[in-house]
């Protein structure tokens, strides 16, 4: 096991620095050794865990200084962590990644990087007991309105029976598992034709899919905003056209029953320990007008 590297000489540290830093050493030595039972083969590590880290750190815009205040440990230690001096332990791994918002899959990264077992499992929805349940009754409880479950990337997971019924009428090679619904939603054999505000709805998903990947720096979403990016605008739609609302913009596409403008909300799962949990996001659609409402209710 790789034991902390005493620091090299530095010329013209402050004493006051030194001082600062000395009672964290010994905490930061310690934690780099916990857990030995839980190391793996260093021949299957495939990252470097300090580059990993740097990486998160620069993409959060946080300073060494600043996140090694926020993760309690020495600005040294942080330094030697990333430039591969020092093999960080599971606590600093965890802490660092609760500062810097590493989602859980990720985190699993850095723990392997580091040659450790990954800390969080990865179970389908359907093995999630209680929280399954939760999703469960969240997309019932909603009806007639629709409801989904997605996942990161944006694969639907679940859906009550007037989600599903917004889905019909499109190509059925976009309704192939896994169904994307942001592809089936702006795909020009999907729902695209029937949106009478393409332009600025697809506006709004390509900046909420880069602050997704802002987020998760996941490739998949790179690919999908690119490919998203890439259709073309439905016939007789002009770049300028757009439908107002005084709440908030809708969706509003033309339905066999009418025209629908649907608002819609996000909730997902707090203090997630899963990696499927905390992937999962419950999109709830409701009506923006008293039409809309009274054609959900028919349907």
């Amino acid at each position: 096991m790789r034991l902390f590297e005493p620091a090299p000489p530095e010329c013209g540290k402050s004493m006051t620095s030194e001082v600062i830093a000395a009672p964290r050493a010994v905490a930061d030595r310690g934690d780099m050794a916990a857990h030995p039972a839980t190391r793996t083969d260093p021949a299957t590590r495939t990252d470097d865990v300090g580059q990993l880290l740097k990486s998160w750190r620069e993409k959060r815009g946080r300073s060494q200084l600043e996140l090694s205040i926020a993760a309690d440990l020495s600005t040294r230690h942080l330094s030697y962590v990333e430039t591969g001096r020092s093999v960080p332990g599971r606590g600093v791994i965890e802490r660092l990644s609760e500062e810097l918002e590493i989602p859980l899959r990720e985190r699993n990264r850095l723990y392997l990087a580091a040659g450790y077992a990954p800390a969080h499992p990865e179970h389908p929805l359907e093995d999630l007991g209680a929280a399954h349940d939760a999703v469960k009754a969240v997309l019932t409880g909603h009806e007639p309105n629709p409801a989904m479950a997605v996942n990161a990337r944006w694969e639907l997971l679940a859906a009550n029976t007037p989600a599903h019924g917004l889905l019909t009428g499109i190509a059925p090679h976009l309704l192939e598992p896994p169904i994307n619904v942001l592809r089936a939603t702006l795909h020009p054999e999907g729902l695209a034709p029937a949106i009478r505000n393409f332009v600025p709805w697809r506006a709004h998903i390509l900046r909420r899919v880069e602050r997704h990947l802002s987020h998760t720096a996941m490739p998949e979403i790179a690919e999908l905003r690119d490919e998203l990016a890439g259709y073309p605008v439905p016939e007789g739609q002009s770049d300028i056209h757009t439908v107002s609302n005084d709440l908030a913009m809708p969706l509003v596409f033309a339905s066999a029953r009418g025209e629908l403008a649907l608002l819609y909300t996000m909730t997902v799962f707090g203090s997630p320990h899963d990696v499927t949990l905390d992937e999962i996001a419950i999109e709830t659609f409701f009506p923006a007008d008293a039409a809309t409402a009274s054609i959900l209710r028919s349907m």
